[in-house]
Order: C-alpha cells, then sequence, then structure tokens
C-alpha cells in the first residue's frame, strides 16, 4: 500500500504542546500527539519485510530492531540477510529478541548474528530451568519494532516470520491476517527510544560486575548512574525541537512495569467512550477487564456499530474459551462478533468513527495489558482510518458471524467463565500483578 502523507483532522485534535523532551512521552498516561508524519498501512509480512528490507539497504548509520519471535524460515532469513549485509558495509546493526518467543530458533539466530557484526541482545532468557524462578520471567518482550536512522520506523504485530508459518501447526497455503504501520516523521523519535530502552534493559546485567565496576569507580557515580537511567527512560533528558503547528496526526503509545501501565488499555477504551458511529476491533486473544468490557457494551448500547473480528481458526484452544465465555454478555447488548476462519488471526488493531484508528502489539487480553511490553501506533487521519477499516470489513466479509453464544446458558457456561477467570486470577498473581483487572 502507498505512503499516505498526514491529512488535516479537525481542530479538536490534541495538541503536542506537551512533549517537551524525549523522555517527556514516556511519563505521560495519555498519547502524545505528534505532527507532521507520513504513515501506510501494510498488510502482513508480504508487505511488510520488503519495505523493511529496503529500508535497512538504505541505512546510513544504526538499525535497531525489537520482536517477539525472530524465526529461522526464508522469510525471517532475508531480514537477517538484509541486516547482516547492513552490519558489514559499517551500519550499527542491534536486534532485541524475546527470550521465549524466540526459543525455538534462538541458535540460528545467534549463528546469524554472532559471525556477522549484528549486535544480539536476548529479553529474559530461558537457557536453564532456574531462569523460570527468576521475577518477571512471565512478563515478555512483545514489541514489534524496528527504526532506521532515526527517521524511518515499523510498528505493528508481525513477528519475523514467514505470514504462513505457525510455530505450533506448520506451514499453510493462507497467509496469517496480520498489520504494521510503516512511518516517517517527528513520532519515529519515541519509538527509537522504545527500541533503545528495551535493549538497553536485555544487555544491563549480561556484564553486571563490570557495569557495577565502571559505577563505583566514576570519578562522578551519581552522574553515571543517571546516564544509565536515562537511557532506561527513567529519567527525562535533554529537550528536544518543538513539534510545528502542522496537524496532529500520530501517537505512540506503549504498555510497560513502570509509567506506562495501563496506558494502551486506556487510550482504546478512551476511543470507544467517545465514538458516535463505529467501533471495529481485531485481536486474536480477546479476554477483555471489566472497563474495556463495558464501554464496549455502552457504545452498542448508544447506537454505535461495534464489530469485533476474533479468532475462528484457534492456535490455542484456552484463548478461544476465554473469548467465547464473553459471547453472550456482547451480543446481548448488541455488539456483533465475527470468527476469522480463512487462515489464523493475528492482528490487533482498531478503527472509531472515521479519523482513529490504531495498529500494534497489544492483544485485548491479560497478558497484553497488565504483563507484556507492547508498543502500538495511533493514528488520527480519515485517509489512514479509511484504509484499515476497509481491511477489516474485507475480512469481516469472510468471516462467520456468530449469532448465538456457543456458551450462553447452564453448567457449562457458568462452568468455562469459572475455568478462565480462575486461570486469569493465578496467572496474573503468579506474574507479580496485583492490579485490578
Amino acid at each position: 500500500m502507498a505512503v499516505q502523507p498526514a491529512a488535516s483532522v479537525p481542530d479538536e485534535a490534541p495538541a503536542s504542546d506537551g512533549f517537551q523532551f524525549p523522555g517527556a512521552w514516556y511519563t505521560q498516561s495519555k498519547p502524545v500527539f505528534l505532527s507532521g508524519n507520513e504513515v501506510a498501512l501494510l498488510r502482513g509480512g508480504d508487505e511488510l519485510f520488503p519495505a523493511m528490507v529496503r529500508a535497512i539497504e538504505q541505512a546510513l548509520h544504526e538499525v535497531w530492531l525489537a520482536t517477539y519471535i525472530f524465526h529461522d524460515d526464508p522469510a525471517s532469513e532475508a531480514v537477517a540477510k538484509a541486516l547482516i549485509a547492513a552490519a558489514r558495509r559499517g551500519v550499527r546493526v542491534r536486534v532485541v529478541v524475546d527470550g521465549f518467543g524466540s526459543s525455538h530458533s534462538l541458535t540460528t539466530v545467534k549463528r546469524w548474528f554472532s559471525d556477522n557484526a549484528v549486535d544480539l541482545a536476548v529479553f529474559r532468557p530461558l537457557t536453564r530451568w532456574w531462569n523460570w524462578l527468576q521475577p518477571g520471567q512471565l512478563r515478555r518482550l512483545h514489541q514489534k519494532l524496528c527504526v532506521v536512522d532515526g527517521t524511518r520506523a515499523f510498528v505493528g504485530g508481525i513477528n519475523v516470520i514467514d505470514d504462513r508459518n505457525d510455530l505450533h501447526h506448520g506451514f499453510s497455503d493462507a497467509p496469517r491476517l496480520d498489520f504494521a504501520v510503516a512511518l516517517h516523521g517527528p513520532v519515529v523519535a519515541p519509538i527509537e527510544q522504545t527500541v533503545r530502552a528495551v535493549w538497553t534493559r536485555a544487555t544491563f546485567g549480561r556484564d553486571w560486575r563490570k557495569e557495577t565496576l565502571q559505577l563505583a569507580r566514576s570519578a562522578e557515580p551519581v552522574r553515571a548512574a543517571r546516564k544509565l537511567l536515562r537511557r532506561m527512560h527513567l529519567l527525562p533528558a535533554t529537550p528536544p525541537p518543538l513539534a510545528d503547528d502542522t496537524p496532529v496526526v500520530a501517537a505512540f503509545v506503549v504498555r510497560d512495569n513502570l509509567r506506562q501501565r495501563r496506558t494502551i488499555e486506556r487510550c482504546m477504551i478512551d476511543a470507544i467512550r467517545m465514538a458516535n458511529a463505529r467501533v471495529q476491533l481485531v485481536t486474536p486473544y480477546f479476554y477483555p477487564g471489566r472497563s474495556f468490557r463495558r464501554a464496549l457494551i455502552k457504545a452498542a448500547r448508544r447506537g454505535v456499530q461495534v464489530r469485533l473480528l476474533l479468532q475462528g481458526k484457534l492456535d490455542y484452544r484456552l484463548a478461544g474459551l476465554a473469548a467465547r465465555v464473553m459471547y453472550d454478555e456482547l451480543l446481548t447488548a448488541g455488539v456483533e462478533v465475527y470468527e476469522y476462519t480463512p487462515a489464523f488471526l493475528h492482528a490487533k488493531a482498531a478503527v472509531a468513527d472515521d479519523e482513529w484508528a490504531t495498529v500494534g502489539s497489544s492483544n485485548v487480553d491479560p497478558l497484553s495489558l497488565l504483563l507484556n511490553l507492547e508498543a502500538n501506533i495511533v493514528v488520527r487521519d480519515t485517509g489512514f482510518a479509511a484504509a484499515l477499516s476497509e481491511e477489516l470489513d474485507q475480512a469481516m466479509a469472510v468471516s462467520s458471524r456468530i449469532l448465538v453464544a456457543p456458551l450462553r446458558t447452564g453448567l457449562s457456561a457458568m462452568l468455562g467463565r469459572g475455568l478462565v477467570a480462575w486461570l486469569a486470577h493465578w496467572y496474573l498473581r503468579l506474574a507479580g500483578s496485583s492490579e485490578r483487572y
């Protein structure tokens, strides 16, 4: 899909005046919209990977990439070769992968990169059984980000793996339904800061004795410690130039376990609450909390067309059960529910009315909303919203609409809801989360 230049939006769009220094976005609980961006919607790895490879081939200084899965199939290898070629011509290339998501292919990926000057970091590695006993191991890196030379970025839900390859079910004829966004403009800055922060967290402690000694021996240990924390976005940094006065178009939002715990969730709930005509939401894993569920139901009851696109072809049966225990309540309120059956569903996106849209890595379930590191891009642009809405309309047209909840009444429904709630409760407690959901 062609790059869509930033289009004008109504005067009531939030201003970007609050963006005062590079770390400022990180202290905000609401999206910080920045102006003057170009955005392009990409469908699946078939569109994302060639665009990403072209950007990497043009890199002059540095490339940052963060992903949950970096697989070792031919599609992934094409991206790896582009990264290796960039590193060989002197570009600094740093890649961070999740220790659990990339566990199947980590040996191969390490071999690819270690021999070819690409710096690889593993976020919370699981190389030994006792790694599971360390705090926070259930909180995974789920972001999918790539930044080239600080000017171009890619954000979405697409892992570095072939669209037709599923880790548990093998190859299929039809590609997964998934989306990413290519970006150019001021909004790239916070995306790059996020990848740098994830890299710092993944590498910090790898040589902790050396790091500790360097801090202790420093002539100014406090300043050295502040510099390290600044790289992890725990402290503000130097103010950059303010954004210009052109229309606000995009905001980068994250979910982490420091200050941005519920930013993505609140952002989506606010958009649903403000919707006047329609809400479209696609996610493979759907088990929303009380506030999210109420927002959807109230929107439907006040006449907003609320349409959900969920998995029909299940990759995890428990995830399917978790979503389906919600169907009766949603259908009764007038929410339209569709299950995507042509292929596996992996997209995480939403559209509200005619100008608000988001694409990213965050599902609508406890893992994404309360535990994992997630990243979404929010776009205020009529052209982008229309393009994404058309994609979702087409996907729903080939999906199965659910008219009767499969677990509507009786003992099976009660047991299903109870089992899912019990599992979600204890998983969150085991992961160290005590937040209300």
